[in-house]
Order: C-alpha cells, then sequence, then structure tokens
C-alpha cells in the first residue's frame, strides 16, 4: 500500500528512551526516569474531584469546538494574574493538548512549502509536525551567548514563520521582554508569523516568564495544561489567537478535532481553582530543590557546562569532552547506571552528538537517587 513522503519523520527519541527503560523494568531492574518532560505528581485533587462531581450528573458529550467558555474565561484571568493582561477569553481556545494547538497553528498560517524558523536547541516534534504538513522546517543554530534562543538577525524575508519557546526545551532558558519584543518586532516587518511556545509558563526560578502577549497581539500563543498543571495524560492545551484569526482557527478545529475532551476541560477547571493552584505551586517548590539537587550533582559529576536553568524542568549539559554520540552515551547510562536520560541528537541534530538532557520532574528522593548513580556512573574515555 502506498505511504506518503511526508510521513517520513524521525522518530521521538524520548519516546525510544522511554521504551528501553521501560523493558529494562520488565525485565526487573529499577530505573531513575530523567528522559521524560512528565511532571512526577498527578493532576491536584481539586481537578479530580471536579470531574467526579459532573460524572455523577449525566453523560459528557461534545462541548463547543474552541472549548467550555466558562473555561475560557478561567484562563483569560489567568493571564491577568499571571501577566496583568486584559484578555477576551473569545481569543482563547481549547486544544487537544499543546499539539493539538500546532496542528491548528500550522494549518492556519502556513501553506505547504512554506519555511518556518526554529532556534535549535528545540523541542523535535516543531520539526516532525512541520515536516509532516509538507512545510520545511529551517534551524538557526543558537549559542550559550544568546541562551540558546534565536535573534532577529537570525530572521531572513524568505521565512513565512518564526516558533519561540520561552522556557525552553530541552535548554530551560528564558526569553526577557526585550528579547520578545525585539523578535516580534522583526517578525512584523518581514510579514513572518509568530508562534510561542509558553507550555512551561508557571515553572520558571529565575525571574518572572515573560508571554509574548505583553509585547504583541500579532501573535500565537500556545500552552498547556501538561506541566505546571501536572495533566500530561489528559491532553488538553489551549492556544491565545488574534481576535480576527478566530473564526478560521473555529472552522478548522470543528473538522479535525469536533472538539477537546469534556472530561479534561472539567478536570482543568478544578487545576485552575484556588484550591487547585495552592497544590500545583507546591509542587514547582519541588521542582526547585530538585533543580537545586540535580545542578549540584552534575557538577560533581564533572558536567558543569549546562545552559542557564531558568525554567521549566530539564538541564541540559554538554558532554562533547565525552563523547561525540550521545545516543551510545545514553544507552551506556541506562545499561550501566539504570538512569534514563535523553540524547541531545533528539534536539539538535548538528550538534546534539555532545550534549544530553537531564528532566528533574520526579520525586525529589528519585532525582537524589539519579545524582548518586550518575556521580558513580564511569564515563566512557575513549571519545566515543
Amino acid at each position: 500500500m502506498r505511504i506518503s513522503t511526508r510521513s517520513n519523520v524521525d522518530p521521538f527519541m524520548v519516546m525510544d528512551v522511554m521504551e528501553a527503560a521501560r523493558a529494562a523494568e520488565e525485565a526487573g531492574r529499577h530505573i531513575v526516569h530523567m528522559e521524560v518532560g512528565q511532571p512526577g505528581s498527578g493532576a491536584p485533587e481539586a481537578a479530580r474531584r471536579r470531574l467526579a462531581d459532573e460524572m455523577e450528573k449525566g453523560p459528557l458529550g461534545y462541548t463547543v469546538a474552541l472549548g467550555r467558555p466558562d473555561l475560557r474565561a478561567a484562563i483569560a484571568a489567568l493571564y491577568d494574574e499571571w501577566y496583568g493582561l486584559d484578555l477576551d477569553p473569545a481569543r482563547v481556545v481549547l486544544t487537544s493538548g499543546a499539539s493539538g494547538g500546532f496542528l491548528l497553528a500550522f494549518s492556519a498560517l502556513f501553506d505547504a512549502g512554506d519555511r518556518v524558523a526554529l532556534g535549535e536547541p528545540c523541542y523535535p516534534s516543531y520539526r516532525q509536525i512541520l515536516r509532516a504538513m509538507s512545510l520545511d522546517p529551517v534551524g538557526l543554530v543558537t549559542t550559550p551567548q544568546t541562551r540558546f534562543q534565536p535573534t532577529p538577525g537570525q530572521l531572513t524575508e524568505d521565512l513565512a514563520g518564526l516558533i519561540v519557546a520561552s522556557p525552553a526545551n530541552p535548554t530551560g532558558t528564558m526569553l526577557g521582554q526585550g528579547e520578545i519584543d525585539a523578535l516580534a518586532g522583526a517578525c512584523d516587518a518581514q510579514n513572518i508569523a509568530l508562534i510561542s511556545d509558553e507550555i512551561y509558563h508557571g515553572l520558571q526560578y529565575e525571574g518572572r516568564a515573560i508571554s509574548a502577549l505583553e509585547v504583541t497581539d500579532e501573535v500565537y500563543v500556545i500552552n498547556s495544561f501538561s506541566k505546571y498543571f501536572s495533566m500530561t495524560g489528559w491532553r488538553l492545551g489551549w492556544m491565545v489567537v488574534p481576535e480576527d484569526h478566530v473564526r478560521t482557527i473555529e472552522r478548522l478545529a470543528q473538522n479535525m478535532f469536533i472538539c477537546p475532551s469534556h472530561a479534561s476541560q472539567i478536570a482543568a477547571l478544578g487545576a485552575l481553582s484556588p484550591e487547585g493552584r495552592a497544590e500545583l505551586d507546591q509542587h514547582r517548590a519541588v521542582y526547585a530543590r530538585n533543580r537545586e539537587i540535580l545542578l549540584a550533582g552534575l557538577a560533581k559529576a564533572g558536567l558543569t557546562n549546562t545552559a542557564p536553568a531558568d525554567g521549566a524542568f530539564y538541564v541540559y549539559a554538554d558532554v562533547s569532552h565525552l563523547t561525540g554520540d550521545s545516543l551510545a552515551l545514553a544507552d551506556r547510562i541506562l545499561a550501566e547506571a539504570g538512569v534514563a536520560v535523553t540524547p541531545g541528537l533528539d534536539f539538535d541534530k548538528g550538534r546534539g552528538g555532545g550534549t544530553l538532557r537531564f528532566s528533574y520532574a520526579r520525586g525529589t528522593a528519585e532525582i537524589e537517587e539519579g545524582v548518586t548513580r550518575l556521580i558513580r556512573f564511569s564515563p566512557p574515555d575513549d571519545g566515543s
């Protein structure tokens, strides 16, 4: 049977690492999980209770394509709390995870063959989703001097779009208001559509995360209930789009998804409640402690060259003095130390052979154990 050329995308390498770790656990080994960007905690109690109560009242049918109005209003209120923005709830669109938001954004903004820029290293699925939609991802090489974020000088008029992320995956670095403003201005001047991935907002440790909406309304902002809200498996995200794009997104969403999960939307209302938010802020305190433990442990293990971990729950470490094959090194760490980590090749095809990403999203005891094992681990000395 036929298969499309645009389906020929790379695997999401971290998922392969997860599968290798699962197989090791099935064989009886204890594995410390530092590979996946998934909170060790589940949805807050208030979210679970809200859904349980609602399910007792009757079946959950479709919602409107843009999502429940009360949840869209609650998200708009969050923008007032976090950023001091008076956001019209009509501009908020509920999506089937952040991934659904990217599908809608790319469908609304770009035509087949368009070139869309992204700073590298970056979340690998940007690249693969673009390719699967017959779009051309253009990697912009970033450096420690720019905190691994793209700069306006890298933008060219042949680009149709730019994706930025702050806090970023895999580096955890954040853009300041001046940097976001400059990028937004450059995009506007060259008719480049700006997409801001803000799914790690709420998880920052070095100052406040800035939303692109604080500097421009000409932006698609993508967010999710997966990270700060600890609801990865619920697959619910949202996007904020310009007012004149809402109907375009609505037509696409009606046909592509009908609506996001109604059950997840109800749970999200509970997560946004004062009780839910109090629990979630406690999770952030755990991540902050884990971050300190991991950074100190990596330094003891000889990995001192790391990206500034401003936010999210990752440390991106340079291991080029140990290897040029981060995939082989990650395999060895899993096999010998029992710690699952993600090779940098997932995020940067050009330079990722010399980097690893460590997640500190699990419980503190697990991070402490992982650090102990990493310090004991004997790295390769043959440059392989």
